[in-house]
């Protein structure tokens, strides 16, 4: 018998998410690995959901979705971003944030083409890329704090890079773009035939007063870009699955002709719920920040006098935990010990990486009850306690 022909992603396993969760699931380790809350959703959105499938909106919507939800999207990029996007020609809703990246790549992306990642880089990055039949170029970002070398950039972009893709604020490294690295990429892809995909789910979770740079926001950017947002991230409802992707009306006509033959509509009583929602609720992103960073800090006050170093996130609802202090081994190792060990469930960061570097962190999501992040930390300091005391 001929031997069985491989698939497209023969090196490609199980996501480093799931495979946690089912471990946390397993031990009945507390889980502070997989982004998502453990708390209740609005009730407001519960009831608007359970509104909008009463009055019928159960079947196909629009693949380019919703037009109210679109309206929605205009007038918050308008507010916050003082940005006039037309929903007609530069909105498209979409299967979560993840499905847009799918889709842009798929539709730009082809054989022979080159992509730039930042490594630590999501994990469907390099898969779609490899589906669209290009290549995938990962640069790591530098330490401290996960900065970008604009000079390698600069020396890695050639004639066949097609696209950048390009993460802030950054998971799962919860560093921040500033304003002078989107001019350096401006730089880097101007005069060439380079598009920039940005994932800025999220955009709303940054601290300590800084702010968000949006490639939107950026004209010479902007104007060969797609920006891809998630509502799940932005309304504490990550199995909504509802994201957007904003691009000029000739990258938008694109992605659509991906879009409508991958996912073609998404959920119809769940978009009129969330147009519903950002009519009664137009500035609900705003809270985020001062949200989140109140979690990052009552989980980095218990932990302190641990041992534990917590380099201070900037962004996302993230926060890494270097155990530098009590191991040297790497962090697979080191996050398997805290699951049998600690009962705590976090997220290495190897797995992010093409070529996995020794760095000593492992990744904690804060977006849970205080009651779970004070039991997180309370079993973080019993660990490290036996971990010093040995």
């Amino acid at each position: 018998m001929a031997a069985a022909r491989p698939g497209k992603l023969p090196d490609v396993g199980t996501t480093i998410f799931s495979v946690m969760s089912r471990r946390a699931r397993e031990l009945g380790a507390l889980n502070l690995g997989q982004g998502y809350p453990d708390y209740d959703i609005d009730p407001r959105l519960t009831e608007l959901v359970t509104a909008a499938m009463a009055a019928g909106h159960n079947q196909y919507a629009p693949m380019e979705g919703l037009g109210s939800l679109r309206e929605r999207v205009a007038a918050k990029l308008l507010a916050v971003y003082r940005l006039s996007i037309d929903p007609e020609s530069g909105i498209t809703v979409t299967l979560g944030a993840t499905e847009a990246i799918f889709s842009a790549i798929q539709a730009v992306v082809g054989a022979g083409d080159e992509v730039i990642a930042f490594d630590p880089a999501y994990d469907s990055y390099e898969p779609a890329v490899r589906l669209a039949g290009g290549r995938c170029l990962r640069l790591p970002l530098t330490q401290p704090g996960f900065r970008y070398d604009w000079d390698r950039v600069r020396a890695a972009v050639n004639a066949r890079t097609r696209l950048v893709l390009f993460n802030s604020p950054h998971n799962p490294a919860c560093s921040v773009a500033t304003r002078a690295d989107l001019d350096a990429l401006a730089a880097v892809t101007r005069d060439r035939d380079v598009l920039v995909l940005a994932d800025e789910v999220y955009e709303h979770v940054v601290f300590d007063g800084a702010a968000h740079h949006s490639v939107l926001t950026h004209p010479e950017l902007a104007a060969r870009s797609f920006a891809v947002f998630s509502f799940g991230k932005t309304l504490h409802a990550t199995g909504l699955r509802i994201g957007y992707c904003v691009a000029p009306p000739r990258l938008t006509a694109e992605l659509r002709k991906v879009h409508q033959f991958n996912t073609f509509s998404i959920a119809h009583p769940l978009q009129h719920a969330v147009a519903a929602y950002l009519a009664q609720r137009p500035d609900c992103g705003r809270e985020l920040a001062g949200f989140f960073q109140a979690k990052r800090d009552r989980l980095r006050s218990a932990l302190e006098g641990s041992g534990f170093a917590l380099p201070k996130a900037e962004g996302t609802y993230f926060q890494l935990l270097d155990f530098s202090e009590f191991s040297h081994d790497g962090d697979l190792e080191f996050a398997e010990e805290l699951l049998m060990q600690a009962g705590v469930a976090t997220i290495p960061l190897s797995p992010f990486y093409a070529a996995p570097q020794r760095l000593p962190f492992v990744r904690l999501c804060v977006a849970k009850r205080d009651s779970t992040l004070d039991e997180g930390a309370a079993r973080l300091n019993a660990f490290a306690a036996r971990l010093s005391r040995s």
